[in-house]
This record gives C-alpha cells, sequence and structure tokens, in this order.
C-alpha cells in the first residue's frame, strides 16, 4: 500500500474529502466522537442535510448517511449501492492500509454480507437454514441456564452491575452452546468481539484470535458432529468451502454477541429508569417485546452500519456521491429523523419499520434469536431479583461511543439479596 494524500488538491473527485480538508470534516472515532455522538448527528444534520461527509479511523474519508428515506434506498438497492468493499475506490488506489482498524468491519469476506445477487443468497439460505435449525433445539433453555447462572454469582451481594456482570456476557455463553464451542471460551471471545466493533490498535489482534478458534471449531466439528450451527454449515446443501464457513462463523459471532449485549443492556437501562415499565413486566401487563421495539428505535445496538460502496455516480439527498465512495448507514440518525418523526416522544408501539436491523437483502438474519435472547434474559432477571432498582441517579448513566455503537458504561442496581 502507498501512503497518497487523501486531501487537498489531489484528492479522488467523489471523495468527500474534496469538499475540504481533513482538518475540515468531523471524525466519527476518537474522544470527541465518544461523548456525544447523537450532537455529532444534529450538527451533521443542520450542516450538510440528510448525507453528510466525515472521517473515520485513520481519516477515512466516507459518506454519513443521516436520513430515514435516504438510509433506506442505500440499503434496499444493492445495484446501486454495494455491499462488496472489492469497489472501495480508497481501498484500490492504496490510501486504506490493509492493517487499518477498519479492515474487520469493512474489509471483503466470502461471506454474504460481503456479496449481493446470488452469491449472497446462496450463503445467505446457509446461514438463516442453520439459525432457524438451533433456534428450534431448545434455544429457551440455553437462555434460561445461562441467565441463572449469571445471576447465582451476584444474587447474594445485594448489588450488581448488569451491564459487567450480565449484559454483557449472556449472549455469548448462549452462542457458545449454540456453536458448540465450550463455554469457558465465552467470555474471552465477547471480549474480543467487542474490540472488533471497537476499532483501535487491537482490533486486527483480536480478529486473528476470533478466526483461530473457529478454526479449531470447524476441525473439531468435521471429526464431532453436533446438532449446532457448525456443523449445520459444514454439512449444508451449499457446499460452503473453508474460507466461507470460518468467514459465517465469525459473522454470526460477532454480530449476534455484541447486537445482542448492546440492545440487553439498553433494554434493561430503560426498564429500572420508568418505575412503571419495571412494574409492568414484573405484573405481566407489558410484554418485554414492546420495550424492545422502543430501544430498537430511539438506542439501536449498532448506532452506524458500515460499508456501502456507490457503483456509479449518482446523487443522494444533497450529496453528489461518485463511483468506489464509501457510505455508511446511520442507523440511530435515521431512526431519530425529523423528516418522519417531528416529535421523538411520541410513541412507537406497533411501528417495526425502524433502521436497527438494516433493510432490504442484507437486513439481519438473527434477529428472531436476538430477540429470544434478550426476552427471556429481562424476564428471568427481574423476576429472581426482588425489589430490582438502580442504585444511581437515572442521569448519572453515561455511554461510551466507537464509530459503529454507543455502549452503556454501567448499570449499578440493589436488590433484596
Amino acid at each position: 500500500m502507498n501512503d497518497q494524500p487523501i486531501n487537498g488538491p489531489d484528492a479522488p473527485r467523489g471523495c468527500p474529502v474534496a469538499h475540504g480538508g481533513a482538518d475540515d470534516l468531523t471524525r466519527l472515532y476518537g474522544p470527541q466522537a465518544a461523548l456525544d455522538p447523537h450532537g455529532i448527528y444534529g450538527r451533521l444534520r443542520k450542516e450538510h442535510g440528510a448525507v453528510a461527509p466525515v472521517l473515520l479511523e485513520g481519516d477515512i474519508p466516507a459518506w454519513l448517511v443521516l436520513g430515514y428515506r435516504e438510509g433506506r434506498r442505500v440499503l434496499d438497492n444493492p445495484r446501486q449501492f454495494s455491499r462488496d468493499s472489492r469497489i472501495w475506490r480508497d481501498w484500490k488506489e492504496g490510501r486504506v492500509e490493509a492493517a487499518s482498524p477498519l479492515i474487520p468491519m469493512l474489509g471483503w469476506r466470502p461471506d454474504c454480507v460481503s456479496q449481493d445477487g446470488e452469491p449472497h443468497r446462496r450463503l445467505r439460505r446457509a446461514v438463516t437454514d442453520n439459525l432457524e435449525a438451533v433456534a428450534g433445539r431448545g434455544i429457551r433453555r440455553h437462555v434460561t441456564h445461562f441467565a441463572n447462572k449469571q445471576i447465582d454469582a451476584f444474587a447474594g451481594e445485594g448489588s450488581a452491575d448488569l451491564v459487567g456482570d450480565y449484559a454483557e456476557y449472556l449472549p455469548m455463553l448462549v452462542l457458545t452452546r449454540l456453536f458448540g464451542l465450550p463455554a469457558a471460551e465465552g467470555r474471552s471471545l465477547a471480549v474480543s468481539c467487542a474490540q472488533v466493533i471497537k476499532g483501535g490498535e487491537g482490533a486486527l489482534a483480536h480478529n486473528d484470535r476470533i478466526m483461530q478458534i473457529l478454526g479449531e471449531l470447524a476441525e473439531r466439528k468435521r471429526a464431532e458432529p453436533g446438532p449446532d450451527f457448525t456443523t449445520g454449515l459444514l454439512k449444508h446443501r451449499a457446499g460452503l468451502d473453508e474460507g466461507e464457513i470460518l468467514s459465517h462463523l465469525r459473522l454470526v459471532l460477532i454480530t449476534a454477541h455484541t447486537t445482542t449485549s448492546n440492545l440487553l443492556a439498553r433494554v434493561l437501562q430503560l426498564v429500572l429508569t420508568d418505575s412503571s415499565r419495571l412494574a409492568g413486566l414484573v405484573s405481566g401487563q407489558l410484554s418485554v417485546s414492546s420495550v424492545v421495539e422502543e430501544v430498537m428505535w430511539n438506542t439501536p445496538p449498532l448506532a452506524v452500519l458500515p460499508g456501502r460502496f456507490a457503483t456509479a455516480d449518482l446523487e443522494l439527498g444533497n450529496a453528489h456521491i461518485k463511483e468506489g465512495d464509501l457510505l455508511v448507514v446511520g442507523l440511530s440518525a435515521g431512526n431519530l429523523d425529523p423528516q418522519i418523526r417531528p416529535d421523538s416522544g411520541v410513541s412507537v408501539h406497533g411501528n417495526q419499520s425502524h433502521l436497527a436491523f438494516s433493510s432490504g437483502p442484507h437486513e439481519c438474519p438473527g434477529q428472531n434469536i436476538g430477540q429470544a435472547i434478550i426476552e427471556i434474559a429481562v424476564d428471568v432477571l427481574v423476576h429472581r431479583l426482588p425489589g430490582l432498582r438502580l442504585s444511581v441517579p437515572a442521569d448519572e448513566l453515561t455511554s461510551t461511543a466507537s464509530t459503529w455503537e454507543a455502549r452503556l458504561d454501567r448499570l449499578p442496581v440493589e436488590f433484596a439479596a
């Protein structure tokens, strides 16, 4: 890779940096972006409209899609906005290093999210078939088992942090069972998945570690098949090769864990900062699914969706997009677009048209499993811990954002030991 400049007169004509030097554009990473992502989205919307030029890690240029309608157009039209990063001009022309922390999120792999058309349909079918199969093999039992096991560790203390002691690891423990992995791998895999999404210097090393564990798992399952997701991929009629199998194990593991753990923490936050919601859940008058729906609109687990690439010159919103430009879709910003939600306080009950699960042919295939994990996890928790309540004022709860998500830092609670 070479070190060509990304700003100034030599910047590619379609590159967002061509609108100004790197110092003139907003960075979606770093200390400032970690504090107030919604403030950044609001300012960008005022300055640029529905589509804004931004910088990702390494000052790599991209377009951030802030508008709901524009986001749906990008997600629903793979002929115009491909998921195949091999057409990404900044990568092709050497402005993105192979060691960039963006690569685990944006780099091409032989998996269904990196491809469109028939190759995508073939690979996605293998994923959805096997997700449906494992979901029908006692997922409720697995979630209940691990939820109780997690709660057992702190139930006698009378206090806990429901992020670090519960939400951060529970989904991964369930996934180890679905994948056929030892539960002992769960905590370290959860840490590695979180680092891949967070980015930074350790992202590539954590990604390599995940791939090593999954490679050993696939090898073991060839010799000792079982009723699990890994064996299902190995035996699927689509005939996945080694690279495709490992890439899909990685894809499902990382996305399913990080989005579900983040969503679970946000659901618990909403329940515990509103006593009427908590009372409704305990009494059975309120369903967890309705709380999940509200969180999906207001604090989706993935705030920014990585990676669509323009297949031709076109206009989107007020932006002139050039062939090969990178676009990232603001799921959180789109859900709060004042063009479709002029009053964000109005109830969204029964409205499932949010962007939290993406849209179009690449819509999240495992959303039902994620919601099942959350609903069971919340139900077990509120019925196991009498007197459950926040132990700090709600306004003291903080979040830390990366380019792709904003995670709740802590959720300290008290209850009857």
